[in-house]
């Protein structure tokens, strides 16, 4: 039987609706998606109510920052806005999830890029289907940019997207360098600990 089939037996339509919509996101299996509906319908009708003005908020205020395309809920969000930042230094990183990994390791005071992807051909996933030519364009402006860490994940696109970005910044006279190999191969950047993307981060190799 397939599973959109089983959602939901025995339960309230409303509660089967709750069961299927938590189903769709990922990691989240039916067992799972169980459990949490039961959990919401034990809770005080105020839980439930925040966490339904949280989602409705979340959707309709957080977009893209303008400047390094990174999660925010206004035009620059506040790592592109703060001064103390080293706008000299630009780390290119795959996802949102991807920054907040290096934000927590406090080891780096330059701004980011996120590509919103990673180069998969075999998948159809090029150069122009991620964040490639935003970041070509903001190397060619001002501020001046004099060195680009390219913080992609230790995988097989990981590594194709960091050559590929490296071969079209070196023209530049901008300085190309990568995290060095503390990070396991075929790891996540989001998965990884402070001290490892430190070390990382301190360890990093031109490309």
């Amino acid at each position: 039987m397939a599973e959109g089939s089983k959602h939901g037996q025995g339960l309230p339509p409303a509660m089967t609706r709750l069961v299927r919509e938590l189903s769709r996101l990922p990691g989240i299996g039916e067992k799972t998606a169980s459990r949490l509906a039961f959990n919401l319908l034990g809770r005080p009708r105020d839980d439930v109510i925040a966490l339904a003005e949280a989602l409705l908020e979340m959707k309709e205020r957080i977009g893209l920052c303008e400047s390094c395309l990174g999660l925010s809920d206004s035009a620059r969000c506040h790592i592109c806005s703060d001064p103390a930042r080293d706008p000299s230094v630009i780390c290119v990183v795959e996802g949102p999830a991807d920054l907040m990994a290096m934000e927590r390791s406090r080891s780096f005071s330059g701004l980011y890029h996120v590509l919103h992807g990673a180069l998969a051909p075999l998948d159809g996933i090029g150069p122009d289907d991620i964040r490639i030519k935003d970041l070509m364009t903001r190397l060619g402006g001002e501020p001046p940019v004099a060195e680009v860490v390219i913080a992609t994940n230790a995988t097989v696109e990981g590594e194709a997207t960091a050559l590929y970005l490296a071969r079209l910044i070196k023209p530049l006279s901008i300085r190309v360098t990568r995290l060095a190999r503390g990070l396991p191969v075929g790891g996540d950047l989001e998965y990884s600990d402070a001290a490892t993307l430190t070390s990382a981060l301190s360890g990093r190799r031109e490309i």
